[in-house]
């Protein structure tokens, strides 16, 4: 029987975990499961999404080891692929909002052994006008903290570097000056024009740590995400109420807007800082929103959160390499971009009739560009170790 195979991309400063410590565990686990696997270590912004792009190969499947952030750039390159490629996720970041709402331990190893050992799931994605995102799109008072706090600060304290650094140090004194923003949003024929302080579409349990979402109101497939939307504040401290009132599920139509849906369009007078994922996200007049409806495949535990029906990592065995795609680096225009989520609908309604083969939806990054130098894990104590050149690894 052929060995699995798997390209797993490590982001080596996510986190308090810091360094390469913790890819010799990993290492470890998966050589004794008896995997074949490619390394790649980020070094920049943008470096997972094309090593996917550029080396995801004949590997059966991708795993990532970062934070939210990594995550989310390995989504974007898997999405550019032309089959559908299952996804393993090893949180090593601050807040790990994503791998505790799908299920995921946060250590390493217990992490690692889910992936081997797990099932795969069908997993909605948001798209935020041309980019996709995991589980929160936010906007508001706040939203740049998540951003801007320092890798050194989240390295050393975690989750408390964004309580600290986005609550403390600048959000309450923040408050006591910052202007609602005024927006115009329509939903499923529905329109709300008013002023906001702050917005949130998200697929998640929770935002940043902080803001706790009940499970009975979330569901990872099912097609639709939620937006929060906070209307009214009418002091700095009201703003730690309206968390209580959120974990209390008080939406009351009035402070507080909590909506379903699966298109959302907001306009707003100037350009809005966002966060995608816990990264920046442009500052953009016009968003358009949408729901890609279990549109990649990711490993874990037993999750009541997911509807749809699980499958065997070892389902997602390779038969033959993905086409390479003669238009990349090209720039999409709007009838492009229509194409390829057609062919997303497609891939999409293939998976749901037991089909591997996939198409393509857009994205905003050319892979025309050359994967960038990158720092390789040495695993020059590990005796099965073969280093076909500088920049890759190969493992088995």
């Amino acid at each position: 029987m052929d060995k699995k195979k798997v390209l797993l991309i490590v982001n080596p400063t996510a986190g308090r975990t810091k360094g390469k410590s913790y890819t010799f565990d990993i290492v470890d686990r998966f050589s004794s499961a008896d995997y074949e696997f490619t390394i790649k270590t980020t070094t920049k912004s943008g470096d997972a999404t094309e090593f996917v792009k550029n080396y995801i190969g004949d590997h059966d499947m991708v795993v990532c080891c970062g934070g939210d952030g990594t995550f989310n750039e390995t989504i974007n390159g898997v999405m550019s692929l032309s089959r559908r490629v299952p996804i393993g996720y090893i949180p090593a970041g601050s807040t790990n909002d994503l791998a505790n709402t799908i299920g995921l331990p946060t250590d390493i190893v217990k992490a690692t052994d889910t992936i081997i050992e797990g099932k795969t799931h069908t997993y909605d994605l948001g798209m935020f006008n041309n980019r996709f995102f995991c589980y929160v799109a936010s906007f508001g008072v706040g939203v740049e903290y998540s951003y801007n706090t320092p890798q050194k600060m989240k390295n050393l304290l975690g989750h408390t570097a964004y309580v600290i650094n986005g609550f403390v140090i600048h959000l309450i004194p923040a408050l006591k000056s910052v202007k609602p923003i005024h927006i115009k949003i329509e939903y499923d024929d529905n329109v709300i024009e008013d002023d906001f302080y702050f917005g949130a579409i998200s697929n998640s349990t929770s935002v940043a740590g902080i803001f706790k979402f009940d499970r009975n109101d979330i569901r990872l497939d099912d097609g639709k995400f939620e937006l929060l939307l906070v209307r009214r504040l009418n002091s700095p401290l009201e703003a730690f109420s309206i968390f209580q009132q959120i974990k209390q599920r008080k939406f009351d139509g009035n402070k507080l807007l909590f909506l379903k849906s699966s298109n959302i369009k907001m306009t707003f007078d100037k350009g809005v800082p966002w966060t995608l994922d816990g990264e920046y996200g442009g500052t953009p007049k016009e968003v358009r929103f949408s729901v890609l409806k279990r549109a990649i495949d990711v490993i874990s535990g037993p999750n009541s959160l997911f509807e749809g029906k699980e499958s065997d990592v070892s389902d997602f065995k390779v038969k033959e390499k993905p086409a390479e795609n003669d238009d990349e680096g090209d720039k999409e225009d709007k009838a492009e971009k229509g194409e390829r989520l057609a062919k997303f609908l497609r891939r999409n309604k293939a998976k749901d009739d037991g089909v591997q083969e996939a198409g393509e939806i857009p994205s905003d990054e050319s892979s025309e560009n050359e994967p960038a130098p990158a720092s390789e894990a040495e695993i020059s104590d590990q005796p099965e170790a073969k280093i076909e050149n500088e920049e890759e690894s190969h493992l088995t």
